[in-house]
């Protein structure tokens, strides 16, 4: 059975973080038209808060990618959506719900690099450096998490629990 009554993150403070990265980004492009690459599927709540907030051009498309296999990462980047955009000469923001190991963004990001964006920058609305393999930092984040396996705001445990409005501690409990 699995227990999330601990709220880590609560709806209020999602929604000024939510703010507050909008501000960056509205800041940081000051107006130029910007592609949001969303990163399915758990990206798609904080995703929907986000672009409401933006004051730029936006389209927004999505993909879906995986580098892992259970817990395991297997070394190669998995498409299984691909963008239906074109980036060249492009502002390109890729929107992730979280970054743990920094693996998989990375591949994605070396990946969308080859098709020539004018920019291409990454934005979480959750970072956990300390699960970090590689130095990915993301230009824009929401808020550092500690190395804990948290579910709601789009956040899942086997596809489940999304839909929670806040950002929930899971703590697996014997029947």
């Amino acid at each position: 059975m699995i227990d999330t009554s601990k709220v880590l993150i609560s709806r209020d403070e999602l929604s000024k973080m939510v703010d507050d990265v909008a501000s960056k980004i509205n800041e940081a492009y000051n107006g130029e038209e910007l592609i949001v690459v969303g990163i399915l599927t758990g990206a798609f709540v904080f995703i929907s808060d986000l672009v409401r907030k933006l004051d730029m051009p936006v389209t927004i498309d999505f993909m879906q990618v995986s580098s892992y296999e259970g817990e395991n990462s297997t070394g190669v980047l998995k498409v299984k959506k691909d963008l239906s955009t074109d980036i060249t000469g492009k502002n390109v923001l890729i929107v992730e719900d979280i970054i743990d190991t920094g693996y998989t963004l990375q591949c994605l990001k070396n990946m969308l690099g080859k098709n020539n964006p004018k920019s291409l920058k990454i934005c979480a609305a959750f970072d956990k450096p300390d699960r970090r393999v590689n130095d990915l930092k993301p230009d824009f984040k929401g808020l550092v998490i500690p190395d804990e396996f948290v579910v709601g705001y789009g956040l899942d445990y086997n596809g489940m629990y999304r839909n929670l409005p806040d950002v929930c501690v899971v703590k697996f409990v014997e029947d």
